[in-house]
């Protein structure tokens, strides 16, 4: 699986250089002047502390869409990438769905980052027919509604993703730990938003069921900076780890001051820290640290990162443009092959991506479960554990 993955990279990379010098716009000529636009929508935090990921996204998008104007996948088409920035914030997301789906050439939306902001955007999309993949969002509840353990039930039509679930990330994380870690104990932290609180959960969960011992959590706020309180009650516990359910913005911060009090375990969290501005809070401090992401490759002609959702973007783009490929021709316009790209995605099957194959279920949901488990060590991220959760 590695090798895979490390293929990937090798593949992305030379891509990438290639699509660098390919124009967005047509030769001119009669042909040109025929071509019709479709529009390829992104929301994802483009500003804020989060413009990390949500610019790997963007910009891993934008790669997808040079390369099959390129090579003219959608007959007849120009693909054109509108961006929004949701700063992270679901109200704003919103905003940026709303403004997506009255656009008539909008005929698909690849994002969100954070699964909160997909709540607010996923029904909007929905109700303009617009297919949503997300390359992100882990919250079980977004495609299996709340009742996702006993009485799933599927939400919103049009919303996919490609990313897992965080009922199979922290249980992956946790097995990891329990195993080759070899940590018997855990305090549990989350930063009290979606994705934070349903990984955390997910991890603690199984690492109980598991054998594990959880001798302690605790909460804090998104923007915390100062986490003197909840250290001091990690120190009395004398964990082996702490497993931290959310974002590089606070794990950062929060690394390092456990190391300062003289914690000697790991911070471990989900694909949420897997960011190289995690040391712009952690440092040198920050090495020790764990993080479970999808997928293992490198960066490549943007000034920005992939980080952690560059492959699953490029891998979400490339099956929403194989979407309207088959749906568009058959339309009058973009408005009206909505739907039929809706169905066109849903029934994806074996997609082969750069991050693996690709299924879509019932749910929306793809049934690729590999996961990587990443080491901080001299202020990057080292690759030690390839796998596929195992139920």
């Amino acid at each position: 699986m590695k090798g895979r993955f490390l293929q990937a990279v090798t593949v992305l990379g030379v891509l990438l250089l290639l699509a660098t010098g390919c124009s967005r716009e047509e030769g001119g000529g009669q042909a040109a002047a025929e071509t019709k636009t479709v529009k390829i929508g992104v929301i994802a935090p483009l500003t804020g502390p989060l413009s990390e990921l949500g610019l790997g996204i963007k910009n891993s998008v934008d790669l997808a869409i040079r390369q099959a104007n390129e090579k003219k996948t959608v007959a007849g088409y120009n693909i054109v990438l509108a961006a929004e920035d949701d700063t992270a914030d679901p109200a704003t997301g919103a905003n940026a769905a709303n403004k997506l789906s009255s656009d008539p050439l909008v005929a698909g939306v690849i994002g969100t980052l954070n699964s909160s902001v997909s709540q607010s955007v996923a029904p909007v999309l929905a109700k303009a027919n617009i297919t949503q993949i997300s390359p992100a969002n882990t919250n079980d509840t977004l495609t299996r509604g709340p009742k996702f353990k006993d009485a799933p039930k599927r939400i919103w039509p049009t919303y996919f993703r490609v990313a897992s679930l965080d009922s199979l990330q922290g249980p992956f994380g946790a097995d990891y730990a329990l195993g080759d870690g070899g940590f018997k104990s855990a305090f549990v932290i989350n930063d009290k938003k979606t994705y934070g609180q349903g990984l955390a959960n997910a991890f603690a969960e199984r690492f109980k069921e598991k054998g594990g011992q959880v001798l302690g959590t605790d909460t804090v706020n998104p923007g915390d900076r100062d986490f003197g309180a909840v250290v001091t009650k990690v120190i009395g516990a004398k964990p082996d780890m702490v497993y931290y359910g959310g974002e590089y913005p606070e794990a950062g911060p929060l690394a390092a001051q456990l190391k300062d009090r003289g914690f000697k375990g790991p911070l471990m969290g989900g694909d949420g820290i897997y960011a190289s501005d995690f040391f712009k809070g952690a440092g040198d401090k920050g090495d020790g640290s764990l993080a479970t992401s999808v997928s293992d490759y490198e960066a490549a002609g943007f000034k920005e990162s992939y980080s952690a959702y560059g492959a699953l973007s490029y891998d979400a783009a490339n099956i929403l443009i194989q979407g309207l490929a088959k749906a568009l021709p058959s339309a009058s316009d973009v408005q009206g092959a909505r739907a039929g790209v809706v169905t066109a995605v849903g029934e994806t099957r074996s997609f082969k991506g750069i991050t693996g194959e690709h299924s879509f279920d019932e749910f929306g949901d793809t049934n690729n479960r590999a996961w990587t488990v990443y080491k901080a060590e001299n202020k990057e991220w080292k690759d030690i554990f390839s796998g596929e959760f195992q139920l």
